[in-house]
């Protein structure tokens, strides 16, 4: 395959789409995690999910996985490049919410 051809939405959206790789990367923006913080920070996910999308992240080279003492999940150097765009949807989000509230509230 021909690697220059390819969509890069598709590319993005292959590796960051479905609804808990974002919620994810989000929470470990701030500060490394371990397992059952991200399960708790992330309201919905099963542990079955949440240990794929983190196996996945991490293949992917976005997520860092650290061991003994405790198992511990960050963004890794490269991961942090997605923090921008994680900044813009966040702001798209905030805008949306808003227009959304604004219009029910008429």
């Amino acid at each position: 395959m021909n690697h220059q051809h390819e969509c890069p939405v598709e590319t993005f959206i292959q590796v960051l789409g479905g609804k808990w790789k974002p919620m994810i990367l989000w929470q470990l923006i701030e500060s490394k995690k371990r397992f059952n913080d991200l399960e708790k920070l992330i309201p919905g996910v099963t542990q079955k999910m949440l240990s794929q999308h983190l196996r996945e992240l991490e293949r992917e080279g976005i997520v860092d996985r650290t061991v003994p003492p405790k198992v511990e999940y960050s963004l890794s150097e490269y991961g942090k490049t997605l923090i921008p765009v994680a900044d813009v949807m966040c702001a798209w989000g905030e805008i949306h919410n808003k227009r959304k509230y604004e219009e029910s509230a008429s």
